[in-house]
């Protein structure tokens, strides 16, 4: 399985290739929506690496496709600048799911 990025900026991407993952560069929101239905399609990509604000234009569908579609896997990382969650996201993520706080 692959390993995929969208990013909207030239230095996510360029990281990642370092790293020896592929991916493309998205502006447009529903160029990213068409993209991931592309995606979707395909069987050998089995990870997609989305930087935080480009997932933001996408929110909602992103998190249909997270929740019904089964492969690849969705994350979304920081970009250059940082990420934009809050510090305490993923505890909090922890105690709303498990309902175990930490």
């Amino acid at each position: 399985m692959k390993a995929l990025v969208l990013s909207d900026n030239m230095d996510t991407l360029t990281g990642m290739r370092l790293a020896g993952i592929d991916g493309k560069i998205i502006h447009e929101r529903s160029e990213l929506i068409s993209e991931l239905n592309e995606i979707y399609q395909k069987k050998d990509i089995g990870l997609v690496i989305i930087t935080e604000s480009l997932a933001e234009k996408a929110k909602d569908e992103i998190s249909l496709l997270k929740l019904k579609k089964g492969p690849p896997i969705i994350i979304e990382v920081p970009d250059r600048q940082g990420s934009r969650r809050p510090p305490d996201f993923l505890t909090r993520y922890i105690k709303e799911s498990v309902g175990i706080k930490i």
